[in-house]
């Protein structure tokens, strides 16, 4: 059986995966634990995958693919660039908030992903994609577009992880928290050069 075939007894074995990650993290993983949450034989993940690391990459692919549609889904309604740009880091911010582990392991270099997996990176290039689509009309004039891409990605992603992991100092809050989710939208408006 190809290992990237999709099945129902694959998807229950991701599923069971992003439960355990979201109610544990990493170390609650494990392709027993995993096995036993989705109810099948302690054997059946190895018909899907190849051992922890292809679980692993199965699931950053999940991660990568509902981040994508979160960060879609905030633009669709946007109707101008930088409504856009802002909805997406929203998306983003609201993903990582709402899918800490996930997001953590999707970013994660401890992840132990086999390497390299063609639909983790796949999906990987899509959510970007969405990130270097807003930023596009930014770009000014002898700028390579990778310049503000960086700050875009770094801007929110920093926050993100800072938000996720609570590192806003004693009077830090979650990741909707007004003051320093305007702070970082006022930020994204000196990005580039507006159309």
């Amino acid at each position: 059986m190809n290992r990237q075939t999709p099945s129902p007894l694959r998807d229950a074995l991701i599923d069971a995966g992003c439960a355990l990650l979201s109610e544990g993290g990493l170390e609650a993983l494990t392709l027993r634990r995993c096995a036993a949450r989705a109810g099948v034989s302690h054997a059946a993940p190895a018909h899907h995958f190849d051992g922890l690391p292809g679980l692993l990459a199965a699931i950053g692919q999940r991660g990568f693919t509902l981040f994508a549609d979160a960060m879609e889904h905030e633009a669709a309604c946007a109707d101008t660039p930088r409504a856009r740009l802002h909805a997406i880091c929203r998306g983003y911010l609201r993903f990582a908030q709402n899918h800490d582990a996930l997001f953590t392991l999707m970013f994660s270099k401890g992840r132990k992903v086999a390497a390299p997996d063609p639909g983790l990176q796949q999906a990987a290039a899509r959510a970007y994609g969405v990130l270097q689509d807003v930023c596009a009309p930014f770009v000014p004039e002898g700028v390579a577009h990778e310049v503000i891409e960086a700050q875009v990605w770094s801007l929110i992603h920093g926050y993100a992880f800072l938000a996720v992991y609570g590192q806003f100092g004693p009077n830090g809050g979650p990741i909707g928290e007004a003051a320093h989710a305007n702070a970082v939208m006022a930020l994204l408006d000196q990005i580039g050069e507006a159309p």
